[in-house]
């Protein structure tokens, strides 16, 4: 695994640490790890380098949003959790975990309701395929990231988010934008 790259935005106060993992591939290697064992498909370096960076985050307040959970972000949370137990640093840091993403359970019920999942491509509805199919995700957007800062998170762990959501997640939070005022998300983004 590659570090992921680090982008930081200050607004005020408080920064951010955005730390983008997942692209397309990237969540088949790690559907294809939890596959294998139910604990793992997340960034496995994403939980080392929050164990060296947490001391910082808790002193300087900074907040982290990141879609390293990637098929696991419960099981990345609390691997975070646990390494922030182990180093003392628990009881002063809350953890948000954003889940939804994962609409496999959900595919039947998409396609009896009329809903082809045509490959955009092809043109092909995806029951032809649906027994082959080991894993669905959909993109998620800002929101959940706004709600769980509003909510006083410090780390925000994420699967399957937009680029644009994982980064305007912040910008909505630190300006209290509303999540549906179009014309400053555009600006955000």
């Amino acid at each position: 695994w590659l570090e992921a790259p680090v982008r930081q935005v200050s607004g005020g106060p408080i920064d951010y640490l955005m730390m983008d993992y997942l692209a397309e591939v990237t969540m088949s290697i790690m559907q294809k790890q939890k596959s294998r064992d139910p604990k793992a498909g997340y960034a496995r370096d994403f939980v080392p380098l929050m164990e060296r960076i947490l001391p910082e985050v808790v002193r300087k307040r900074i907040k982290v949003t990141s879609n390293a959970g990637g098929v696991n972000p419960r099981g990345c949370a609390e691997a975070v959790l646990e390494v922030a137990r182990r180093i003392g640093l628990a009881n002063k840091l809350s953890i948000g975990l954003v889940t939804g993403d994962d609409i496999l359970g959900r595919l039947d019920e998409l396609i009896a309701s009329g809903n082809p999942l045509a490959n955009m491509e092809t043109g092909r509805p995806l029951v032809d395929i649906r027994d082959r199919v080991l894993s669905a995700n959909a993109y998620l957007g800002m929101a959940p990231i706004v709600e769980a800062l509003r909510g006083g998170a410090d780390v925000v762990i994420t699967g399957r988010v937009t680029d644009t959501g994982l980064t305007l997640g912040p910008i909505v939070h630190e300006f209290g934008w509303s999540v549906d005022d179009w014309d400053k998300v555009a600006a955000g983004t």
